[in-house]
């Protein structure tokens, strides 16, 4: 039998019938689990369990005949009662009853099952995994996992599960066997992949369950080491000898030995999986060159130059060259051009980057190479943080291809060093508004505006001769007011191709307007300037003002409704105007109902808006309505996931509505994809008389925060809008912003900066008239008191936060506190009390309808329950709470809540379900919640594994522990100790 072969079903040919048979009456049978009989949706009686017995007897042989002998024996064995065959006999008579005499047939003394095809789980199962392996045979691994997951999703549970009788038992064993083989190769797809990070849960469970199968081992091994976590793939190894030796007295295996050395020599060929190119053996070849315009004109010296320097790169030491020119002479053009001419000379492929270093946010180097890296095939987990390391491992990958990297708008030599591959044979090609004088042996290039001549050539290519030849001197004014510059010619050759009823003249007479136009070329930004003048001028009234105010709102781009709430105007009347303004390329769509500015582009409709907007209130009113919009939307949206909170009630008045949800994840579909730009509103709005509302709706965007999502940008924003408030001498904001900066502190496990914070809201609050402080700022106190252990401060707080929360009638918000206090008598070793406030908290919230903060209630009632002994309950309240977090994309809390339902298994002595669970949640608390909680799951985890006889790998994951606790000073270091000093594991006694 073959790794994924199993026990064959075969099943005869028969004649298809005439008619197809309802489906109702059509037999399905399931042997990877309960023994059962279906007809349609109807489960059919499967009699004792000696009759199921013979009904697995037939179904296993595959239509093939089973004499009367043979099914004693199987049902039996050798001590069969004096009437066997007479309990066959009735045994089969009842199942003919049952099934139909057309099923279960007599034939030659014994009896036969004739079943349709895939009538059996098993046979469906069987064909799944042929079809897998073929699927992978032929370099489809996704097909192939998905194909295995399929059949393995058939089991229910033991095969065979309570069938009695030798020939079952024989046959369950051999189907338990197969479904292991079949996990190990879906397992070794998983790596292959590169689910390396996923599978380790599985894989750990599966070791404990299977602690002498070495394959599983190997396997985890390797799932460790791709996942950065050496140190625990050694130690299993050390665990697996350890406990060979003491059960079998033998070795691991050779295959598991050169494992271990190869992870000790950090092989990186182990550490790539093997969907992942080999940077040496099968390197990937990008091709990131943007498409060539087809009307490219002129610049035949420079084409020549440049592309005779590239062609001879080969041999020789890197070609660097970099065009320098003020904006919209058409530095990218050129350069795109010629690098697809040079394409030829670097068969390994071309990178490509806009680094925006026109704009305020030029790209960091160390996120170029990021992506640069992953272009030519580098894993994720492969690519360092640095910028020195990063910069090192590209150089490396690009050794000894010759490759071509195009570095487009480039802000000065700083920020382009770093991206030059250094070793010969490649060439680097750089576009920049300023000269590269101190980027040492580039080849520097000038680009300087048309001749007349190819001005000329370029707008006649676009127009068309026709409307040129008649026309000609209106031409050469066109170009001349364009200033010669390539860009300014090909707006305005646009706007003139698109619109038939015109003349050059026509055009000719606008440009000549010298008000709409600058009166002369200058050098940097100006020219730039000039250049959108054109498109500009020709905007109708209504156009020009939605592309003035809109250039007045920072983010990366603005949606829709966003953009109809800034310009005051329906949402049909907004997109009509925006759509005019793509056309006119003066705007850009990002996505559909999403639209964005070039930062230059940006730059230059602020300067109008400055310019052309008579009064400066109308510019402030447009950022307004747009701060109103985006607090009133976040202000419903947080409405709608927690009913009945007040907080809600003491947020700043709007003048302008927001969108409205009916629907949970609609709403938080809003909330996310807004991040960006509602942050950058709030940061954009923090003087003094938007302030509030600014602060405000950070309190409405704490989802934000809670979910890890946009924490950083969160934090930051917050941070500025904070300062602002102190600044402006606004109490009330400042107490605000720092309670919410307390949270995303503590949230990060930063408890020395959250209590620092909080107790200044604290202060603040104790001067001002703000309920929602008064409530908000000893709560989030009292979290982190009882984070530090220090928990009659916790106590004393809480009770003065819940007395706060009743005079203000916040029913939501005294569930939250009253589920805080139970974790701190639980901390105390008040457990019953525990269990009593967290039930409080749940009936709170369940009057209000609540549905994620029920969530944490349930998830307070989990932890008391489990410290109470009553892990079955825990489990089900916690498990219940999952599923509203998962839901409602609360990172934050959906590794928390895996988090203790491991501690939930370890104190029932589950350790192998323990530890399945603290791996998923360390892969979901990977990049929210901080170091500290992270330490937490790592010390269960490591308890879990010494329970599983695991005791090396568990204490490496102490270690690591320890070292966190210890960086942070945390009393948790005292617990680790403890166990790295008295480790004992059952398995290893």
């Amino acid at each position: 039998m073959g790794r994924d072969d199993g026990p064959r079903v075969r099943v005869p040919e028969q004649r298809a019938p005439e008619r197809r048979p309802a489906e109702d009456a059509v037999l399905h049978f399931s042997v990877l689990g309960p023994v059962r009989a279906r007809r349609g949706g109807e489960t059919l009686p499967s009699g004792s369990p000696q009759q199921r017995a013979l009904l697995t007897a037939l179904l296993l042989r595959g239509g093939h005949t089973a004499t009367a002998a043979e099914l004693i024996d199987a049902i039996w064995g050798d001590d069969p009662p004096s009437q066997a065959l007479a309990a066959v006999r009735t045994y089969a008579s009842r199942l003919r009853k049952v099934l139909g005499p057309e099923t279960l047939a007599s034939d030659s003394g014994g009896y036969a099952m004739r079943t349709g095809p895939d009538a059996v789980d098993l046979t469906v199962a069987q064909e799944l995994a042929a079809d897998a392996e073929k699927a992978r045979a032929s370099g489809d691994r996704c097909e192939a996992r998905v194909l295995l997951n399929k059949a393995l999703g058939l089991w229910d549970g033991e095969a065979l599960a309570s069938v009695p009788g030798p020939y079952a038992e024989n046959q369950r064993t051999r189907l338990e066997e197969w479904r292991l083989q079949l996990t190990e190769t879906r397992l070794d797809l998983d790596l292959e992949v590169g689910c390396h990070a996923e599978a380790v849960s599985e894989l750990t469970a599966l070791t404990a369950a299977h602690p002498l199968r070495e394959r599983l081992r190997e396997l985890l091994m390797v799932a460790l080491y791709r996942s950065g976590r050496q140190a625990e793939a050694l130690a299993v190894y050390a665990d697996t000898r350890r406990l060979l030796a003491e059960e079998l007295g033998v070795d691991p295996r050779p295959e598991l030995a050169a494992l271990q050395h190869r992870i000790l020599q950090a092989d990186e060929e182990l550490a790539r999986p093997a969907d992942e190119p080999a940077p040496a053996g099968t390197p990937v070849r990008p091709a990131q060159l943007p498409a060539t315009v087809p009307d490219f004109t002129g610049r035949n010296a420079f084409v020549r130059e440049l592309g005779t320097r590239l062609a001879t790169a080969e041999g020789s030491v890197m070609a660097v060259s970099a065009l320098a020119g003020i904006g919209g002479v058409g530095k990218t053009t050129l350069a795109v051009h010629v690098a697809h001419q040079a394409r030829k000379h670097f068969p390994d492929g071309q990178l490509y980057v806009d680094l925006q270093g026109a704009g305020s946010r030029a790209a960091e180097p160390e996120t170029v190479l990021g992506a640069f890296l992953r272009a030519l095939g580098t894993a994720d987990s492969a690519i360092p943080d640095s910028l020195d390391e990063r910069a090192a491992l590209y150089r490396s990958t690009l050794d000894g291809r010759r490759i071509l990297v195009l570095l487009d708008n480039a802000h000065d030599a700083a920020q382009i060093r770093p991206l030059l591959p250094g070793t010969e044979g490649c060439a680097a090609l750089v576009t920049s508004r300023v000269r590269m004088v101190d980027l040492a042996g580039a080849h520097l290039v000038d680009l300087d505006v048309m001749s007349p001549e190819e001005a000329l050539q370029l707008f006649t290519r676009i127009v068309g001769d026709e409307r040129i030849n008649s026309e000609r001197e209106a031409a050469l004014d066109v170009v001349a007011a364009c200033g010669f510059l390539p860009l300014a010619i090909r707006i305005a050759a646009s706007r003139l191709a698109a619109r038939r009823t015109w003349t050059v003249s026509v055009l000719a007479a606008k440009l000549a307007d010298e008000r709409r136009r600058l009166d002369e070329l200058q050098a940097g930004d100006l020219a730039v300037k000039a250049t959108f003048e054109l498109g500009y001028g020709q905007l109708e009234p209504a156009q020009a003002r939605a592309f003035r105010l809109l250039g007045l709102a920072d983010g990366p781009d603005i949606s829709l409704a966003a953009a109809a709430a800034l310009l005051n105007l329906e949402t049909h009347a907004a997109e009509d105007l925006l759509e005019a303004l793509v056309d006119t390329s003066l705007v850009e769509s990002a996505a559909p109902g999403r639209y964005r500015y070039h930062d230059l582009v940006r730059l230059y409709a602020r300067s109008c808006a400055e310019r052309d907007e008579r009064l400066p209130e109308e510019r402030e009113s447009a950022l307004s309505r747009l701060l109103d919009f985006y607090l009133a939307t976040a202000a419903g949206v947080y409405a709608l996931e927690r009913p009945g909170d007040r907080t809600v009630n003491h947020l700043e008045g709007t003048n302008h509505p927001g969108l409205s949800f009916s629907d949970h994840g609609q709403a938080l579909d809003w909330l996310y994809s807004e991040a960006s730009p509602l942050l950058a509103c709030v940061q954009q709005s923090s003087a003094a008389g938007t302030i509030r509302r600014a602060v405000d709706l950070l309190l409405a965007s704490k989802d934000l925060a809670e979910s890890g999502a946009n924490s950083r940008q969160f934090e930051s924003v917050a941070t500025v809008v904070r300062d602002a408030a102190a600044l402006t001498g606004d109490a009330r904001s400042e107490a605000r912003a720092r309670t919410t900066l307390a949270q995303v502190h503590s949230t990060a496990g930063r408890f020395d900066q959250a209590e620092d914070e909080a107790r200044r809201a604290m202060a603040l609050g104790a001067s001002i008239d703000d309920i929602w402080t008064h409530c908000n700022a000893p709560n989030e106190l009292a979290i982190i008191a009882g984070y530090r252990n220090q928990l009659d401060e916790a106590e004393v707080l809480l009770q003065q936060t819940i007395a706060a929360f009743r005079t203000d009638d916040n029913q939501a918000g005294e569930a939250s506190a009253l589920c805080n206090l139970s974790r701190v008598h639980l901390a105390i070793g008040r457990t019953a009390s525990a269990v009593d406030l967290a039930g409080q908290g749940i009936d709170l919230y369940a009057r209000l309808g609540l549905t994620l903060r029920l969530a944490n209630g349930r998830y307070a009632l989990g932890l008391a329950l489990t410290r109470a002994g009553r892990q079955n309950e825990a489990e089900g309240r916690l498990s219940e709470a999952l599923s509203v977090f998962r839901e409602s994309r609360q990172r934050l809390w959906e590794g928390m809540t895996l988090f203790r339902l491991a501690e939930v298994h370890l104190a029932a002595q589950r350790p192998a379900r323990a530890a399945e669970f603290s791996e998923q949640a360390l892969t979901v608390l990977l990049h929210v919640g901080g170091e500290w909680r992270r330490a937490n799951v790592l010390t269960v985890l490591g308890q879990a594994l010494d329970g599983i006889g695991q005791a090396d790998r568990a204490k490496v994951c102490w270690r690591e522990a320890l070292g966190v606790f210890e960086q942070l000073k945390a009393p948790e270091s005292e617990i680790v100790r403890g166990l790295l000093g008295h480790s004992v594991s059952p398995q290893g006694r």
